[in-house]
């Protein structure tokens, strides 16, 4: 079992926090275009700024599918119905929300069970003691400035790593 991926998103859509574990690569592919050219020209676009593109788009459409998926679950169930995950064939999304708006989701393999715990002590324990009660951290996150702490990155780092680990 794994994590692939974390999402913190505050109160105003913004994503201000991704970590992946693991990388999805598709294969190259060397073929010219049927006209020859470049199409679109992806070639003049630099490495690191597609990957920051292709992170900017991943957050976009998580965000997208949380959105409609509460909505959805808030129309069909009731006011007291709650979105706790989704699983595909591929991943199993797993959201849990504060009473404050900060949206925390986790993407794991189909076999994990219920992580809004987890999120819950991600939350608790790491974000509110190294990001919120950190007095050089922004209260706010203006056009996406995301959370650049570093105890916040290793202690998220190791709980994973306590939680996915294999046990001998």
């Amino acid at each position: 079992m794994s994590v692939y991926s974390f999402y913190i998103f505050d109160r105003h859509t913004e994503c201000i926090y991704t970590k992946r574990w693991t990388e999805h690569h598709a294969p190259p592919t060397s073929r010219p275009s049927a006209t020859g050219a470049l199409s679109n020209g992806a070639a003049d676009v630099p490495v690191a700024t597609r990957r920051a593109m292709k992170l900017e788009d991943d957050a976009k459409l998580i965000f997208g599918t949380i959105f409609s998926l509460r909505r959805m679950v808030r129309q069909l169930g009731g006011a007291d119905d709650q979105f706790l995950s989704y699983r595909t064939g591929e991943y199993k999304l797993h959201y849990f929300e504060t009473p404050t708006q900060l949206k925390l989701i986790m993407l794991t393999d189909m076999r994990v069970g219920n992580m809004r715990t987890v999120l819950y002590q991600i939350w608790a324990t790491l974000y509110v003691e190294y990001v919120v009660k950190s007095p050089l951290a922004p209260t706010e996150h203006p056009r996406g400035v995301g959370v650049a702490n570093e105890l916040f990155e290793g202690g998220l780092e190791r709980f994973i790593e306590s939680m996915f680990s294999p046990q001998p």
